[in-house]
């Protein structure tokens, strides 16, 4: 019959497992990402490559003609090298170039997520304009086709049309406006929020879809 560890023994063991719970943790979160300057974050895309500021996790996505342009990328996100505050809004142009719509965000992600299968369990909230063959727009916490998700005003997205996008959370309240009118809010009792919970990043199922004039400003 094996010996019971003494009590020095059994708390080495103790924090071994506990430093590989935490190593497990930090390996799916991105480390070394800074948070936002006081000024927020700018992007105009005005370059020809995606730069460092952005980690694209598939392909699908570059820089054309001054915008960002995506098509095919089927939910992996390119994520913002940057962290959130709590309290933020999030905005943007973004016009699709396909009768489907589906124009595509995510807040409050890991950072570094991505589908690995045709299912994706995001980790942040997904902002869902004209989705589902342009019948849908939806606000969803992590699960996008959950039945908690929040179903906003019925308006499909109109094909070339540029939309002028504004995501804003204070404290636990998350709204979504589209040409200054609010679609879709979440007041969520558990917000998410913290570590693996703090980035952006732009999103895209299969249509062709352009994103311009990113701010981020703290709140």
């Amino acid at each position: 019959m094996p010996r019971p560890l003494s009590a020095r023994a059994s708390a080495a063991v103790y924090v071994c497992v506990a430093l590989l719970a935490c190593a497990a943790q930090l390996a799916c979160t991105p480390q070394g990402d800074p948070g936002l300057e006081a000024g927020g974050f700018r992007d105009d895309f005005n370059r020809l490559e995606l730069g460092p500021n952005w980690r694209a996790t598939g392909s699908g996505w570059e820089v054309r003609d001054g915008q960002l342009h995506a098509r095919g990328a089927r939910n992996h996100p390119l994520w913002l090298r940057r962290t959130l505050p709590h309290d933020v809004r999030v905005t943007f142009t973004a016009r699709s170039e396909s009768p489907d719509g589906d124009i595509k965000c995510e807040l409050f992600g890991d950072g570094v997520s991505y589908a690995k299968d045709i299912e994706y369990d995001a980790t942040s909230y997904v902002v869902i304009l004209g989705g589902w063959h342009n019948t849908l727009n939806v606000l969803a916490r992590m699960k996008e086709h959950g039945a908690d998700r929040v179903v906003g005003k019925q308006k499909k997205v109109i094909e070339g049309h540029a939309y002028h996008v504004e995501i804003e959370r204070r404290g636990a309240l998350l709204t979504v406006r589209v040409d200054g009118e609010e679609l879709m809010r979440l007041d969520d009792p558990n917000p998410l929020a913290g570590r693996g919970h703090d980035h952006f990043a732009f999103n895209d199922w299969e249509s062709s879809v352009w994103f311009d004039d990113l701010t981020i400003t703290p709140l």
